[in-house]
This record gives C-alpha cells, sequence and structure tokens, in this order.
C-alpha cells in the first residue's frame, strides 16, 4: 500500500497508515471519513481483521494539507504515474525472473509423486 498524490495536492492514504499503534485495526472502517481532520471517505479496499486477526484488505482515506498526519506522509508520497511506473518495472523484471525460472526448470529430471508413499520420487526408468 502506498501513499498517493494526487494532481490537486492531496494524499491517497491508506487507513491502516494514519492509525495510532495502539489502536484496534477492528475498528476501522475507513468508508466514512473524518470531517473533523477533512478527510474524505474514498474506501477502496474496506475489509479488515478483527483484534483476533490480520489485515486483509485496506480502505483508502484522502487527506488534504490541513490534515495533521500530512506532512509526516508528503515526503513518502508518489504520484499515480510514479507508482505505474514502479508496477510496470516490476511486471518487466518478473518476466526476466519467469524466463530464468522456466530455463532452470527444463534443466531438471522429471518428478512424480509416489502415491504410495506420499513422497516425490524419480519418475518411472
Amino acid at each position: 500500500m502506498y501513499v498517493i498524490k494526487l494532481p490537486d495536492g492531496t494524499l491517497r492514504v491508506p487507513h491502516s497508515v494514519l492509525l495510532e499503534p495502539a489502536e484496534d485495526v477492528g475498528e476501522a472502517g475507513g468508508a466514512e471519513g473524518d470531517a473533523e481532520n477533512g478527510s474524505a471517505g474514498g474506501a477502496t479496499g474496506g475489509a479488515e481483521g478483527g483484534a483476533t486477526g490480520g489485515l486483509i484488505a485496506d480502505a483508502y482515506v484522502e487527506i488534504g494539507p490541513g490534515d495533521p498526519d500530512y506532512d509526516r506522509l508528503l515526503p513518502e508520497a508518489l504520484t499515480e504515474q510514479e507508482l505505474e511506473e514502479r508496477r510496470r518495472a516490476w511486471r518487466d523484471g518478473d518476466a526476466e525472473l519467469q524466463r530464468r525460472f522456466e530455463e532452470w526448470k527444463a534443466e531438471q529430471p522429471d518428478v512424480e509423486l509416489d502415491p504410495d508413499a506420499g513422497q516425490a520420487g524419480p519418475g518411472p526408468a
């Protein structure tokens, strides 16, 4: 999850980033926004785990320059274009990694599961 700087200067922030460390993630809804500090709803995820579970998805909240967290989060914010460039670089890197894996896999001997032992063993002779 990334902090995204929108063209109008607002930041789209994962709701979990705004939580205090002692706050319960299960209380985080994110869809209503916060009228007191000017943040809007902007939920894109929404399903979050309770006190005993982990975070399943995260909602984004939009905050403006008047928000207390704005100055803290601005330096790490990416524009939507920068985020897309990162994703493209990851995909390109993934293609190279996939190619190398396929080469390695082709060099490996065939292995079949032995149904009686439930373990991998050499293929038929």
